[in-house]
């Protein structure tokens, strides 16, 4: 579903809004029972163990049990429209990812508009990709890898998680800032691309630097640059990407929602308690070895990062011609 420009900068600025609105009593006994922390991944995966890091923090912090429910499937969109659908009252949360904006600009038939339906909360944090190779492939840098793809136009295969997925568009990306044929090949997920990228049946793929640095690190992958604007701690000797295609980044986001009409009241608090869950070097260690980077924005800060995203990952799958419906 494409957001018209109009409705993106209104919502950005309704979340600046949210900080200046008088603020009720409601927030000052919040939560007085368990929330629930609505998560549209499988139990175990990477963003729900985020979620699983902040709610316990949460609960410490807040005296009430912040329950993670995990209810995966419809590419994310169960689980949002379960937020959208719950009471505006600061009990239903959502975790939300880069996947849960997508979904909406690949998905034109949805019965919610996350931009207009989710409320940013906070921020959790940022989640770098690596763009890597089988070491047999003859690019060893950005530079050769796009001459060689343009001298051998559709000959090369990049593997992704899925059809639309982020490992998917971040790549599409790269395609159209850079002007090479690579042929897109979806797998169902993450060891199977993997597989085939160490077999050399795929000679590329986008993935998180977490779930690639094992193998870089063992020599059986070879890392070309990272998608992030600078350089990563994890792999410091890589470079990025724009260092040879000016302007281009990725990052994954990881972060809270809650239903549009929450008080913002609730939300400031909820707010203040995740930055400071972010500060806590506990739970800051704990997301970086998730290959995460804690990042700390206000509720309008954060609004304005998903309104931006959904404007540049629009343009991408418009370029790529991705439907999903």
């Amino acid at each position: 579903m494409r957001v018209p420009r109009r409705r993106l900068l209104r919502w950005a600025a309704g979340a600046a809004a949210l900080s200046v609105l008088p603020r009720p009593a409601a927030a000052l006994d919040y939560p007085t029972r368990p929330v629930r922390v609505i998560v549209g991944y499988a139990a175990g995966s990477a963003p729900d163990i985020g979620a699983r890091i902040i709610g316990q923090w949460l609960s410490d912090r807040l005296g009430q049990q912040f329950v993670t429910e995990n209810r995966p499937g419809a590419g994310t969109n169960l689980s949002t429209e379960t937020v959208v659908r719950a009471s505006p009252d600061g009990y239903t949360l959502l975790l939300i990812a880069t996947p849960n904006m997508i979904s909406g600009l690949l998905h034109q038939n949805l019965s919610f508009n996350f931009l207009r339906d989710i409320a940013p909360v906070a921020s959790v944090g940022a989640t770098p990709f690596v763009m890597v190779v089988s070491p047999s492939f003859p690019a060893k840098t950005v530079p050769e890898f796009i001459a060689y793809a343009k001298a051998h136009p559709g000959q090369i295969n990049m593997g992704s998680n899925g059809t639309g997925n982020l490992t998917h568009i971040t790549g599409e990306l790269f395609k159209m800032m850079t002007g090479v044929d690579i042929v897109h090949v979806p797998y169902r997920g993450e060891v199977e691309a993997q597989a085939d990228l160490l077999s050399g049946r795929a000679q590329v793929i986008f993935n998180p630097i977490i779930s690639a640095i094992g193998a870089i690190k063992g020599g059986t992958l070879r890392a070309l640059a990272v998608t992030t604007a600078k350089r990563v701690d994890l792999l410091p000797d890589v470079p990025t990407i724009a260092e040879s295609v000016p302007g281009y980044e990725v990052e994954g986001w990881l972060g809270v929602g809650a239903p549009s009409a929450t008080p913002p009241d609730i939300i400031d608090k909820l707010n203040r308690e995740i930055n400071a869950g972010i500060d806590d070097p506990g739970v800051r260690k704990r997301l970086v070895d998730l290959g995460n980077v804690p990042t700390k924005m206000s509720p309008a800060e954060y609004g304005k990062l998903i309104a931006e995203e959904n404007e540049k990952w629009a343009k991408v799958i418009k370029f790529a011609g991705i439907k999903l419906d």
